[in-house]
């Protein structure tokens, strides 16, 4: 015990070192369990470590704290499906916020008591050799950067929760008033932020808290469920930010080190992925550029009646038995079909039957960053047959069949073709240069971007309507009953 106390600040030098090498292990499919393995090492030096340094009185909360959340983790993990990932992280994310805040309000409160105590006794103190000095502006600074991201966190992360989860509380809202309320909301938070910073006042602390945990819900409640995996990869990186302003509080330099790590990083995954959009973070997160163009195209669709061509899995399951190239899309779709290990299922039965299969990957397809690639590695999809959008799209036009699972406006060709389409310029997978498409949906409804897909009522398409696990099972039985 005295040995660790001795050495923390190694302990977590290490421990440091070790996110850092997690961060690396897990930016590739091949050396990911590595890094996870790298993280699950860091968190427990950190874990024991702090609590070995920690004061007596504490150790006993800690360890309690320590055993109940490995119950809740475990019991977590082991019952958790794949297909409820997004919340799960978001659900976390929020934790983590809410840990800021307390711990803002705690090194708060504990400065006041302090504070009181001096004012009653301060000589039998300073003679008991108890050392008390008045919060320094930096400090105060930390804990209201620490309180405000912490805050904004963990309500945003909370209703991020509900919609992914689809929870009747979570509906998305819309209106004239939503802009004007979040102005006022974010400028009346930051005007109580920077006075309790200047001036320490207790009041305008609490109305900075109680302000900043509107904001979250008032900033997450208009963004639409196209747009949540950048909202969950922003999360992650405000979780991070969050993380290192309790390590200033607590004086932590480990806990700087990895919030900083988990903030930089999610910051830079929310950049790329809203690249992959063509928009910009703010119009995500406070504009939803889309927004009025797409329900007009929305309304306009509704009105007119375009002709598609609709097929059966028999055929599906024929046209792909005698193809050489196949391209799997999977979008959320997929996911909410449950459809993973049947499509792997599939995949297997085609490549027995020697036709070459690749699954192509959109930087947002899903609802979270990664989905697809966290869900075909659960169906033990081999990674050498996963590619993303630039790896794949100029081997459209030579696959013989393109086989889209719940995907929509990832594979729409407006955002090439159509300068009057609000997604015009996003990036996508160029399905559409394929020479046989095949949609699986369980009908004709628009994108989360309200948009119709001109590659539904492509001469080249075929719609197949239904679940998608079972249509996919139905195919493999086709595919059983054919032959190359």
């Amino acid at each position: 015990m005295e040995f660790i106390r001795e050495y923390a600040d190694w302990f977590y030098l290490v421990g440091a070192v070790l996110f850092i090498l997690t961060l690396r292990g897990l930016s590739g499919p091949k050396t990911a369990i590595a890094g996870n393995r790298y993280g699950m090492i860091a968190m427990a030096i950190a874990v024991i470590t702090t609590f070995f340094v920690a004061d007596h009185p504490v150790v006993w909360m800690i360890g309690g704290a320590m055993v109940l959340g490995a119950i809740v983790g475990i019991a977590r993990a082991r019952t958790v499906p794949m297909t409820q990932m997004p919340e799960t992280v978001a659900l976390m994310h929020s934790l983590v916020g809410l840990a800021a805040v307390l711990i803002a309000i705690a090194a708060i409160l504990h400065n006041n008591q302090l504070t009181a105590l001096f004012a009653q006794n301060e000589s039998a103190l300073t003679a008991a050799g108890v050392q008390h000095a008045h919060m320094s502006k930096v400090h105060l600074f930390e804990l209201f950067v620490g309180c405000f991201v912490g805050a904004i966190t963990f309500t945003a992360s909370v209703f991020a929760y509900g919609k992914l989860a689809a929870k009747k509380w979570a509906k998305t809202i819309s209106g004239a008033w939503v802009k004007p309320v979040q102005a006022i909301v974010f400028l009346a938070m930051l005007a109580c932020g920077v006075y309790f910073f200047t001036t320490g006042n207790m009041q305008a602390f609490w109305a900075m808290t109680a302000l900043a945990l509107v904001f979250g819900w008032v900033w997450i409640a208009p963004v639409g469920g196209g747009d949540m995996p950048v909202v969950v990869s922003l999360l992650n990186s405000f979780s991070g930010w969050a993380a290192a302003g309790i390590g200033f509080t607590l004086e932590n330099n480990m806990l700087i080190v990895a919030g900083s790590l988990v903030g930089s990083s999610g910051a830079i995954l929310s950049y790329i992925m809203c690249k992959a959009m063509n928009r910009s973070i703010i119009n995500v997160l406070f504009g939803g550029a889309m927004g009025g163009a797409a329900v007009a195209s929305a309304d306009k669709g509704e009105q007119v009646q375009r002709n598609y061509r609709s097929g059966s899995a028999d055929d599906a399951g024929f046209l792909m038995s005698n193809a050489d190239s196949v391209v799997i899309v999977p979008g959320y779709g997929m996911a909410q079909g449950r459809a993973q290990n049947a499509v792997k299922e599939l995949c297997e039965i085609l490549k027995e039957q020697g036709v070459t299969v690749r699954f192509a990957i959109h930087p947002v397809a899903g609802r979270m960053p990664g989905h697809m690639n966290v869900l075909l590695a659960e169906a033990d999809v081999a990674y050498e047959d996963i590619l993303e959008m630039d790896e794949i799209n100029s081997d459209f036009p030579a696959t013989d069949v393109v086989l889209v699972i719940g995907a929509n406006d990832v594979v729409n060709p407006a955002a090439k073709d159509d300068p009057s389409s609000p997604i015009y310029g996003m990036p996508i997978l160029e399905a559409h240069k394929a020479r046989t498409i095949m949609v699986i949906k369980r009908s004709m409804a628009t994108g989360y971007a309200g948009l119709d897909n001109d590659l539904f009522y492509n001469d080249k398409t075929m719609m197949i309507f239904g679940d998608a696990k079972k249509v996919v099972e139905e195919m493999t039985k086709a595919i059983n009953g054919g032959g190359h």
